[in-house]
């Protein structure tokens, strides 16, 4: 597999999510999980993002277990912020200093690990001075317990502000072809200083393959069953987007899921998707995108069959933690 750059880091043009092994998407299987793991890294995917709040904390168990020996073949991602309760619940948005290096190191206890590559702050703590908590994760780095920094659902001024404490490498915020809130002043801002740009659920959440605009078709339990685009009228609107990303991948002799991971692709070398799935052959999948090339007029297709604003509905039940 290609490589690209996040800021200093190499990776692996594209990565795995791994969020859903553990938390949100239904029932949880660690052994079929871990099989998927070994068989992205024989397949040359380096980069694993988690987090501590998937599964509170069990997707980094997860993960750690399944990468055993072959730690340094990979690139770990983590990220800390959201905090959750026992049973789930989410207890808020904590960026304090001494909250971010308590939960650093719970981060490698679960992981099993004496650093993590690329440390997230998951969302930014409002009540927090951003250069507090960067100045603490910087701390980190000095110690040796995190290799590089990076943050996600960030706005480009709060970025700037990080970036002006320590080097920020990379930033994670959702986009996909019904998600294409970055574009603009967000991507402007990290070219423009160097950061790399990861996107997280290039395939909406599932809804762009076609598999999901039934709600039947998900489990009981899975966080999907509430999401605003997935309920009610803008369900019924956004199945359109649906079957319009099936026709064009039709034409161009792929699958609907290869086409929104190689779109995303082609918006530049310094952005990584990472598609997250537990099944082997949704990431055989997802993984031959890497070797599609749109030409230019699928691409302008594209464009102007996925405006920005063409999707119903916002990306979470609150939007208050997201573009601060």
């Amino acid at each position: 597999m290609k490589t690209r750059q996040l800021g200093a880091l190499t990776v692996a043009e594209l990565g795995l999510g791994c969020m859903g092994m553990s938390d949100f998407y239904g029932a949880r299987d660690d052994v079929q999980s871990t099989d998927v793991i070994n068989r992205a890294i024989d397949s040359g995917v380096t980069m694993f993002d988690t987090a501590d709040m998937y599964g509170i904390g069990a997707n980094e168990e997860l993960l750690g277990k399944a990468l055993g020996t072959r730690r340094d073949q990979v690139i770990v991602a983590t990220k800390f912020g959201n905090v959750r309760a026992a049973d789930g619940a989410l207890l808020g948005v904590d960026g304090r200093p001494e909250y971010v290096r308590s939960a650093c190191d719970d981060s490698l206890q679960r992981l099993g690990m004496d650093y993590i590559d690329l440390y997230y702050q998951h969302r930014v703590d409002a009540d927090t001075p951003i250069e507090d908590t960067i100045g603490a994760m910087a701390e980190l780095v000095a110690a040796g317990k995190v290799r590089y920094l990076g943050m996600s659902e960030a706005a480009p001024a709060t970025i700037r502000r990080a970036h002006a404490v320590h080097p920020i490498t990379a930033l994670q915020t959702e986009y996909s072809l019904w998600s294409r809130e970055p574009e603009g002043e967000l991507l402007d801002t990290v070219r423009e200083l160097g950061i790399g740009f990861v996107a997280y659920s290039p395939l909406g959440r599932g809804f762009l393959t076609g598999n999901y605009t039934d709600p039947n078709a998900l489990a009981d339990d899975d966080w999907r069953r509430s999401h605003p685009r997935f309920t009610g009228d803008n369900l019924e609107a956004n199945k359109a987007i649906a079957e319009t990303v099936r026709e064009i991948s039709t034409e161009v002799g792929c699958t609907s899921a290869q086409l929104a991971i190689a779109w995303v692709l082609a918006q530049g070398n310094d952005i990584v998707p990472i598609p997250g799935t537990k099944r082997a052959k949704y990431l055989d999948e997802n993984l031959a995108a890497a070797d599609i090339v749109l030409s230019d007029e699928t691409l302008t297709r594209l464009d102007e069959a996925f405006p920005l604003g063409v999707t119903q509905g916002d990306r979470y039940i609150s939007m208050n933690t997201v573009n601060r």
